[in-house]
């Protein structure tokens, strides 16, 4: 982690509304010291007083594209069943940049928290190739349906060792997957999960379709987050809007895999949206703000109404300023 040990709350005595940021002791926080700070557009314009920082000046690690195989999930295949759909997973242990100037040890599947995207079509053959280059034990345990030998609590998976994991893709949904190895609240919060895509028979209607998980760190080894994201890079989405169009439907597949907080949350400006929970039926909640626990996930769809930028972020005001906050740029 970075040399400088500043804790959860010397952070947030820094943190108030967002308007500009200035470092903290090495670690980029949001600050409000007066209403002569500004925002800088991602497009230039500046914005004085806004509410949150957006653009090019937002302290977030990373290049512009950086996110986009965490952010934009493989595409759907028709039903098939019996179709093998092949992936290998390799724990790994590695430096990841969480903040501006901030890295974490982390453990990781494939060198990223959270890890790949794995997706499926029910009734798909999925077949996955753990490889455990890590220093400690790990499995993969996924959420679904398959035989007790395939769970990954009892298969644990030493280093240099490989295991693979061979199940029916089911049922369909938002789904998930991460290390069962003890102590499980370390392997979770270490970065060893990723998002688990289980497409319907019948396909969902066409959309723009995104992945965001919930997640934290915690830099300072007192088993509290310092920082919050949505996959795995504070403010990212700030200092990069997401471009959507308001004349197709947005479709985001969210978890939420926060450990040391009971739960974490999505609120979403300007618009309301429909959210299934887990994906699994037809059933929705039309709302704004949406409240998950660790390990829970749900499918939201926007339909914009307007072109504009959007915020969304965590309803835990703490968490917003901590990291997790970002924009939608919608255009026609």
């Amino acid at each position: 982690m970075s040399n400088s040990r500043v804790t959860r709350k010397q952070l947030l005595l820094g943190a108030a509304p967002a308007v500009a940021a200035v470092p903290l002791g090495g670690y980029a926080v949001a600050s409000a010291a007066g209403a002569d700070r500004t925002a800088v557009h991602e497009h230039g314009d500046v914005r004085p007083g806004h509410a949150a920082m957006i653009g090019a000046d937002v302290p977030a690690p990373g290049g512009p594209h950086d996110l986009d195989g965490l952010l934009v999930p493989p595409p759907a295949l028709p039903h098939s069943p019996g179709r093998v759909r092949e992936y290998t997973l390799t724990a790994d242990d590695r430096e990841v940049e969480v903040a501006q100037g901030v890295t974490f040890a982390a453990w990781t599947y494939n060198g990223t928290v959270p890890g790949p995207i794995i997706r499926a079509t029910e009734d798909d053959l999925l077949r996955v190739h753990f490889v455990n280059g890590g220093a400690h034990p790990h499995t993969i345990h996924f959420h679904g349906i398959h035989p007790a030998d395939m769970d990954g609590v009892f298969e644990i998976v030493g280093p240099g060792e490989r295991f693979t994991y061979e199940f029916p893709a089911r049922p369909a949904g938002m789904q998930l997957y991460h290390c069962h190895a003890t102590p499980l609240k370390k392997h979770i919060h270490k970065g060893l999960y990723g998002a688990f895509v289980i497409d319907p028979k019948e396909p969902r209607k066409p959309a723009q379709e995104l992945v965001m998980v919930m997640n934290g760190f915690d830099t300072d080894g007192d088993g509290e987050n310092n920082f919050y994201t949505v996959n795995g890079k504070a403010f990212y989405y700030a200092k990069y809007p997401i471009r959507v169009r308001r004349s197709q439907t947005v479709r985001i597949y969210l978890a939420n895999l926060t450990e040391f907080d009971l739960i974490n949350s999505f609120h979403l400006h300007g618009e309301f949206f429909r959210y299934y929970p887990t994906g699994s039926t037809d059933h929705f909640e039309y709302t704004d703000t949406v409240m998950q626990c660790q390990g829970e996930r749900g499918i939201v769809e926007i339909d914009f109404h307007s072109t504009g930028t959007f915020m969304f972020h965590a309803h835990q005001s703490e968490f917003a300023e901590l990291g997790w906050m970002g924009f939608f740029d919608v255009v026609d």
